[in-house]
């Protein structure tokens, strides 16, 4: 699962076909060129405004724009319909969105640019000729209905009030989204390197605590440097409380807090059903308080993923959610319809690590939220002693890719604990664990996820083969403190 904030080039869009010609215009005045057409030796730039960057240089990802008119051939001044619609965007698969190969027919292939200085030339004039051509449309479409209002009176009832006067009820996104918005803060982290990164998190109380994952913190853990800024862009210095590597869990608190920060109200993530509705809120790419919708995908979906860092991957039984998540969102509220949070976004499953042949990296509707009931506890605990508190059953299992459940490994010196709480239900080395409480377990990892949803001292019940046969034994989970 992604948790890094990274990104690729979007895949160029193939060339726009040249300008139609039409029959020959009038002759130009001397020494200026005909209207739509380019002086000789100036190339056009890209249609649209974000065919280059700042530095005027091709932006990254498109193509190089041709000619728009072959030279020794004058085209007519475009009609109101221009510019004509982008031609269909190149697929994604296959190659990448290099734009070779076949696919989705046969390609256009754009003349080569000429050489010159003066790029703007064409596309000033061609700019121009579309705002003349919706200046005349706009003229004749006020003089007709000016026309139709002398002549048959007018039909049109205009809004009393503008968009920004109507009442949105609070449970719509727009009414969740303004309720949710003010009490949460995007993030960022630098460690002492100056290397660093931007997440999201929310008000987690009035003292100033803020909750978020481990991953977007971890760089400044150690020295570093931390900021959360409000969407009222008050900016305020923060330092970490405590963080859960395992989780993927951390607390950070606000440094001269204000004394009117409004907590998210949590929800009942035990409570949630596939298909409600959700409100992703974050960062993604940089982009501070962005909002997205979407709906609950699935439950208890076993997520493994890593900070980046090289250390120890986080398990979780996630919320599974198709509202857009991306890099940036991580740490961000997941919200009910109601506005109660659920979920904590933290992972996705994107095309640059999900073999789908490219290596764009980005939402593809499948994200995943640390769910409360969890985070909660986790987030408690961290403000209370500053370490993460692990629920465990005593015993080492593969990480090893499985199907058939999760297997008391037989390597190392105690696989099993001696005196901990598999030791006192008899499971030994070779077991294989398929089932918890009701969950079934199908590989290690989803183990661990399901063990981390309780707290130490609850009671499960393991259900286990030894020998070709099906065993069941019931166990209280101990404690483990620390990520160490």
């Amino acid at each position: 699962m992604s948790t890094e904030n990274e990104g690729t080039a979007v895949p160029p869009a193939p060339s726009a076909p040249p300008v139609p010609v039409d029959a020959p215009a009038a002759p130009a005045p001397q020494g200026q060129p005909p209207q739509g057409q380019a002086p000789q030796g100036q190339a056009p730039q890209g249609q649209g405004p974000y065919a280059q960057d700042s530095q005027g240089q091709p932006a990254h990802g498109q193509g190089v724009p041709g000619d728009a008119a072959h030279h020794g051939v004058s085209s007519s001044a475009p009609d109101p319909s221009w510019p004509p619609p982008p031609p269909p965007a190149s697929p994604s698969y296959g190659d990448g969105g290099s734009g070779s190969g076949g696919g989705w027919g046969s390609s256009y292939q754009q003349p080569a640019p000429k050489s010159g200085r003066g790029r703007g030339g064409l596309v000033a004039a061609i700019l121009v000729a579309a705002l003349a051509a919706g200046g005349l449309g706009g003229g004749l479409g006020y003089t007709l209905a000016k026309n139709n209002d002398e002549n048959t009176g007018s039909t049109t009832v205009s809004a009393s009030t503008s968009g920004g006067d109507v009442k949105r009820d609070p449970g719509t996104v727009a009414g969740v989204a303004a309720k949710a918005l003010p009490s949460t803060v995007t993030i960022e982290a630098e460690s002492n390197s100056g290397e660093g990164g931007t997440g999201t998190g929310f008000v987690f109380d009035k003292q100033g605590h803020i909750v978020t994952n481990n991953h977007v913190v971890a760089g400044a853990v150690d020295g570093g440097k931390l900021t959360a800024t409000f969407p009222s862009g008050k900016k305020y210095d923060a330092e970490v409380v405590g963080h859960a590597q395992g989780y993927d869990v951390a607390v950070i608190k606000l440094k001269n807090a204000p004394g009117d920060l409004k907590p998210l109200t949590l929800g009942d993530s035990d409570k949630v059903a596939v298909g409600d509705a959700t409100i992703a809120i974050g960062a993604p790419f940089g982009l501070s308080d962005t909002v997205t919708t979407g709906i609950i995908s699935a439950k208890n979906r076993p997520v493994a993923s890593s900070d980046g860092t090289g250390s120890q991957a986080s398990y979780m039984s996630a919320l599974q959610t198709d509202a857009s998540i991306n890099p940036g969102n991580s740490g961000g509220p997941l919200l009910d319809a109601q506005g109660n949070v659920i979920g904590i976004n933290s992972a996705i499953q994107s095309t640059g690590n999900g073999g789908f042949g490219t290596g764009q990296s980005g939402s593809i509707g499948l994200g995943f939220a640390i769910p409360i009931n969890q985070a909660e506890y986790v987030a408690q605990e961290l403000i209370k002693t500053g370490k993460p508190v692990y629920a465990k059953i005593g015993a080492s299992v593969s990480l090893d890719d499985s199907s058939d459940g999760a297997q008391i490994t037989d390597q190392g010196t105690t696989p099993v604990e001696p005196g901990g709480p598999a030791a006192e239900a008899g499971l030994k080395p070779g077991d294989v664990i398929t089932k918890l409480d009701d969950r079934v377990i199908d590989s290690g990892p989803t183990l661990i996820g399901e063990i981390w949803t309780h707290k130490p001292g609850d009671k499960v019940t393991i259900t286990y083969e030894r020998g070709g046969k099906e065993h069941t034994v019931e166990l209280t989970l101990g404690s483990r403190v620390g990520d160490n």
